[in-house]
């Protein structure tokens, strides 16, 4: 018999039991609140383009959703981007999505289509302006892009309404100074290696799996764009007040950056949700994004920088009820 693990008694034994079960029962009580059977139903969850952050998101997130509410069945529809996940969820052709803050406010601004009954859940990372040309290219700064072929994303992306904006922040008319071209991250990597294009646009979280190892050659670099087009974007009106110059830490793509930040533009990401989705559900759902932080994060970078001190400023949504309970749950 081990002397670190001596015999228990029969009469030791029972007591030991009985004091397990109870230690379960409170461990059951706090994953599972107040002792609640977990919401159950279908949902359906708006990504993103293949290859995009979006769409890896989502697709870890119900993943962690099954583990938690193993009765809920979550739906993911591939999108173009923002724009589409705002209007879909507005609209009820979806229950959940993530969308850059800047493509929510611009749905408001413009009155679309159930823009009041959308609401916060929290707001999850940053995406990063990203505008990439080859390594040999002559592009070196954006008044370059004048006369060459660009991507500026798919219809209804939040990459083309960024990257619109970036253009005319430089004094470039996105529709007559360049020949444009509709690739996302799925498509815009390989057409520029293979030169159908000049340059591309992507705004995305860092890294963006999709440029991490482009071609398995590393073959192109970041354009910078300077913080003075922060300003000339901020006049644009209110639609563009969440866009805010930073830099590309050197971290996020050793092949490409070669150890050097590159100054650009970030707006914040939101996991929304409309005002009449259950409560309970949205509740449930909200632990589980701030819960899962570490779990995601060990596979999309991005996640890790999910907070609970930050994720409940979520405007210009306010937070839906639900997601408002469990905030306060865990308030201090």
């Amino acid at each position: 018999m081990s002397k670190l693990f001596p015999r228990i008694g029969r009469r030791r034994a029972v007591p030991v039991a009985v004091a397990g079960v109870v230690v379960l029962g409170l461990l059951a009580w706090w994953l599972l609140p107040l002792g609640e059977k977990p919401p159950s139903g279908t949902i359906v969850f708006s990504t993103g383009t293949p290859k995009g952050v979006y769409q890896e998101y989502g697709e870890r997130l119900r993943t962690e959703l099954a583990k938690d509410m193993p009765g809920l069945k979550v739906k993911l529809l591939n999108s173009a981007g923002s724009q589409e996940n705002v209007r879909r969820v507005a609209t009820g052709k979806a229950d959940f999505t993530i969308a850059a803050a800047d493509a929510v406010q611009t749905y408001e601004l413009g009155h679309g289509s159930g823009a009041g009954k959308l609401r916060g859940v929290a707001r999850l990372y940053d995406d990063y302006v990203h505008l990439v040309v080859r390594s040999d290219s002559d592009i070196h700064d954006i008044d370059d892009l004048r006369h060459k072929r660009v991507a500026t994303g798919l219809p209804n992306s939040g990459v083309k309404l960024i990257a619109d904006r970036v253009l005319r922040a430089a004094g470039i008319d996105p529709r007559t100074d360049i020949t444009p071209a509709a690739d996302g991250i799925d498509t815009g990597p390989d057409r520029l290696e293979q030169g159908g294009i000049d340059a591309f646009f992507w705004s995305g979280g860092l890294p963006t799996k999709g440029l991490a190892t482009p071609g398995g050659k590393g073959a192109f670099r970041f354009i910078p764009i300077d913080a003075d087009l922060v300003t000339e974007l901020h006049a644009q009106g209110e639609e563009t007040r969440y866009y805010r110059a930073t830099n590309m830490p050197e971290s996020a793509y050793p092949a490409i950056q070669h150890g050097v930040e590159v100054p650009t533009i970030a707006v914040s990401n939101l996991l929304m949700t409309r005002a009449d989705m259950d409560p309970r559900l949205t509740e449930w759902v909200t632990r589980t994004v701030i819960k899962s932080r570490d779990g995601i994060g060990a596979h999309v970078h991005s996640a890790q920088l999910v907070d609970l001190r930050t994720a409940i400023y979520t405007d210009p949504l306010p937070l839906q009820e639900g997601a408002r309970r469990y905030y306060r749950s865990v308030k201090p």
